[in-house]
């Protein structure tokens, strides 16, 4: 293994260049940034991407999402609706080996910039189409967002209260899972190139992103007529397994629904009979009274402080976790010890903390180079190194309102 693809990263050699906006499209090309893709990211001159505005807080006026979001890319603008725009596009693409877009379908193609098209000059071209609905279908040429396709999916349904409507679960999950799964077939398409020579299209749709993940609620309606309900905090007949008070306030997550572990865990609260109750000696028993067992608990919990719980949980071996948020992370001693934040120098914020490439990988990781950059900060540089055009030419868009 040499020495510079371990700094560079496994996907070093590999060109990207990312048209769309927003979120599902855009983390894609994070990933593949993550490990080492050169990404190079077109925006609309003058706003650029709206993710630029977005996020809970804005120091400065200025988005703290996204730093993340387009960490480790470079920035051109090109105004892709003029037929100058859709040419320097064009010859930028024909240097790259993935495109990744999450337009509308068909958007593409009526630029002059889609797959059929664009593998004529450059037949070993991925491009990675990430949209509501795929590009296929009765519903393809719909607007859809994360949240619909999470409805679609089937994750609204079941996430939340049973006594509320649907909840969404905080964050733009359908949005990431759909550009994760885009960011696999990228990496899928580019090694079946290496054995054929040619790429091919990935396409990536939010809602059956969201399905992936649904685990057996198909089956289990289709083979036993049941309807996955919302159940909030528990797992339904699975128990104990909740989030649990502690007399300071906390909440610790406890999991000891298996015999040996639920053993351990009546040891720890000082009641070894329960786990030679008929109520709750078995998996199906303490499913079947789970909601007993966890007032039993919940009493039990909320007689000690967090940390000295957690202390005596960890001796007796039982799964347990505080349910963190940002403060908690940022002090944890795990988090610190695997670098699972990570601390960049920013214009405009100084030390920025986020969190750092997943997975792991011993002998090519991923890193984060740099935060995401200023609108068109490499204009130049892509339009002249890697697209071709001499600087005259760059000029001339310029003064024109192209880039």
């Amino acid at each position: 293994m040499s020495s510079d693809l371990h700094h560079r990263g496994p996907l070093h050699g590999v060109r990207v260049v990312e048209f769309g906006s927003l979120l599902a499209g855009p983390f894609c090309s994070q990933l593949l940034a993550d490990f080492g893709a050169e990404v190079i990211k077109c925006e609309a001159p003058g706003q650029g991407d709206p993710m630029r505005e977005w996020g809970q807080e804005k120091p400065h006026g200025k988005s703290l999402w996204w730093p993340i979001v387009a960490r480790n890319k470079k920035s051109i603008t090109v105004d892709l609706r003029t037929p100058k725009g859709q040419e320097v596009a064009r010859r930028l693409i024909e240097q790259c080996d993935v495109v990744v877009e999450n337009f509308r379908p068909g958007t593409m193609e009526r630029w002059g910039l889609g797959y059929e098209r664009m593998s004529g000059v450059n037949p070993r071209l991925i491009m990675v189409r990430v949209s509501g609905f795929g590009q296929t279908g009765p519903y393809s040429a719909r607007p859809g967002y994360g949240s619909v396709g999470e409805a679609m999916g089937g994750l609204r349904y079941v996430v939340g209260d049973p006594q509320t409507p649907p909840s969404r679960v905080g964050i733009s999950i359908g949005d990431s899972l759909a550009g994760t799964f885009a960011a696999l077939g990228a990496v899928l398409a580019l090694r079946a190139r290496d054995a054929s020579g040619r790429g091919q299209v990935v396409d990536s749709a939010i809602y059956e992103a969201v399905l992936a993940m649904m685990e057996s609620l198909i089956p289990e309606y289709a083979l036993g007529g049941h309807v996955r309900e919302r159940t909030g905090a528990i797992l339904p007949n699975i128990a104990p397994s909740n989030v649990y008070p502690t007399r300071d306030g906390g909440l610790l997550l406890i999991a000891a629904n298996q015999d040996t572990v639920f053993r351990r865990l009546a040891g720890a609260m000082g009641m070894p009979e329960l786990s030679d109750d008929p109520r709750f000696a078995t998996h199906v028993g303490r499913g079947r009274n789970q909601a007993e067992l966890d007032d039993i608990i919940t009493k039990w919990s909320g007689q000690s402080d967090t940390e000295p719980l957690m202390a005596v949980l960890v001796k007796h071996d039982v799964p347990v976790g505080r349910v963190y948020r940002a403060p908690e992370m940022l002090r944890d001693e795990h988090f610190a010890a695997r670098e699972s934040i990570v601390w960049l120098d920013h214009p405009d914020f100084g030390e920025f903390p986020m969190q750092n490439v997943v997975p792991k990988l011993s002998m090519t990781p991923g890193t984060v180079k740099w935060a995401g950059p200023r609108l068109g900060e490499h204009t130049d540089e892509v339009l002249t190194e890697i697209a071709g055009l001499p600087m005259t030419e760059v000029d001339e868009l310029r003064a024109d309102g192209v880039i």
